[in-house]
């Protein structure tokens, strides 16, 4: 794909995250995350060129590949997928701006200890599943607000940012829309901890997410189509 069509493709998303958003409040900032996990180096030079600067990777060697082949370039990377316990010591290397997949408070721990070793500290996000679904990580609704204290308690490397979620796997909106307003909720009770980041909403359903409140969204498919 050429810059010219990502610049056409960057607006008219642009152009909807701006309805979506004066819709909920005309002072809500939207943060778009490209989520480039089908996009090789070169398209997402050619995305920088057309003007994003946030990249997400969902696996920890293709983030690693993209950071190399990108250093050139003053890209802010997020790591977006389920990390496995192996890996963390290099995610921590790749030093990514936030990281929206923390899941547990045991992996939470994990990666302090290695935040410890290494005496680095790094940004995340509490993931929530707020859709109640078995195959999604997060912690479930009603556990997130004390799972967030404790990870602040006891984790001194990790600066909690806020919290993510993946909306409801269905076609009926209602479904997705009330998976939104749960974490959307558990967001507002948590800015009086540091919550700054509400990541919800993808390619699919990220107008909803913002309807719903959402201020970072992670956009693949329709960026890199």
């Amino acid at each position: 794909m050429e810059t010219k069509n990502f610049v056409n493709t960057l607006d008219d998303i642009l152009t909807r995250v701006e309805k979506a958003r004066l819709s909920v409040d005309q002072h809500l900032i939207v943060k778009i995350v490209a989520a480039s996990k089908s996009a090789d180096p070169s398209m997402i030079e050619a995305m920088y060129h057309a003007g994003q600067r946030c990249f997400g990777e969902n696996k920890i060697q293709d983030m690693s590949d993209k950071v190399h082949a990108l250093a050139h370039l003053p890209l802010e990377w997020h790591f977006i997928g389920r990390l496995q316990t192996n890996k963390i010591n290099q995610l921590i290397d790749l030093e990514p701006s936030l990281m929206h997949s923390l899941s547990s408070l045991e992996l939470a721990q994990e990666i302090d200890k290695r935040l410890h070793v290494k005496n680095k500290t790094m940004n995340v996000l509490l993931q929530i599943n707020s859709a109640y679904e078995e195959q999604k990580a997060g912690v479930l609704p009603e556990q997130a607000i004390e799972v967030y204290e404790q990870i602040s308690l006891t984790c001194k490397h990790l600066q909690l940012k806020g919290v993510m979620s993946i909306g409801a796997h269905t076609e009926e909106s209602s479904i997705v829309q009330k998976s939104f307003e749960t974490t959307h909720k558990i967001f507002e009770s948590l800015q009086n901890h540091g919550a700054k980041y509400c990541s919800m909403g993808m390619s699919g359903d990220f107008e909803l997410a913002i309807a719903c409140g959402s201020n970072m969204i992670r956009l693949g498919s329709i960026l890199f189509k």
